[in-house]
């Protein structure tokens, strides 16, 4: 039985969604939401299918590979799985089995993993996100800006890889804004390449509402929908 304080919850989400979207001068169709499911059961993606949800987030491969087998077996076919996290090379071969979209691709080893395993099966698709790093941090993961337009055509020569956009997270103590503006500005510039990536994944529990105004497409909010783990 679907617990009712997680309806509540995701319809306190989507109407806040709506109502920033309509703010903005957007239509709320064009904003996808992923629900992060990490550090819950697999029972919680289930509910989340019965209250209409399909799209997912995970950001570890040992947690997400056994639970989206699960969720397969009960509601096969239902189930979109997002790799939110950053990814290893090593495990680019097992994320490949279960999820649909990578938001997290953003250095040349990684592309190079990914286009080995892909070749693996000729007919096997994957979508994408160019994750930035908006930090000073050279160690932290993301691509460097200035690298963005470098690495994207390198992505675009790839006919197994589909080229959705830019991901980014905004930084600790941070004015949100100022990220998203950076991720926007990332965007235009991804855009100006190849008009069909223009698809932004920004926005977590704390701030999607502002990243929508900034034109994120792709939400990926976690405890704001299933509570604290």
């Amino acid at each position: 039985m679907t617990d009712s304080t997680l309806a509540q919850r995701l319809e306190a989400v989507r109407e806040r969604i709506g109502s920033a979207a309509s703010k903005a001068g957007r239509d709320v169709r064009d904003i996808e939401l992923i629900v992060v499911t990490k550090n819950h059961p697999a029972s919680l993606a289930l509910d989340l299918l019965d209250l209409g949800e399909r799209n997912f987030g995970e950001n570890k491969d040992q947690e997400a590979s056994p639970k989206a087998k699960e969720v397969e077996l009960v509601r096969p076919g239902l189930a979109r799985w997002n790799f939110v996290g950053q990814l290893q090379s090593n495990k680019v071969r097992s994320v490949l089995e279960y999820a649909s979209c990578i938001h997290s691709l953003d250095r040349d080893s990684l592309l190079k993993e990914l286009v080995k395993q892909l070749a693996k099966d000729p007919d096997r698709r994957i979508q994408v996100f160019l994750e930035l790093n908006l930090t000073d941090d050279p160690n932290r993961g993301g691509l460097d800006p200035k690298e963005l337009s470098r690495f994207a055509e390198q992505v675009l020569a790839q006919p197994q890889i589909q080229l959705l956009g830019v991901m980014g997270v905004v930084g600790l103590g941070i004015e949100p804004a100022v990220d998203f503006e950076r991720i926007a500005k990332a965007s235009a510039e991804l855009v100006a390449i190849e008009p069909s990536a223009r698809y932004i994944s920004a926005g977590m529990s704390g701030d999607y509402e502002e990243a929508i105004a900034f034109g994120a497409t792709h939400l990926r909010i976690g405890t704001a929908i299933t509570g604290n783990r």
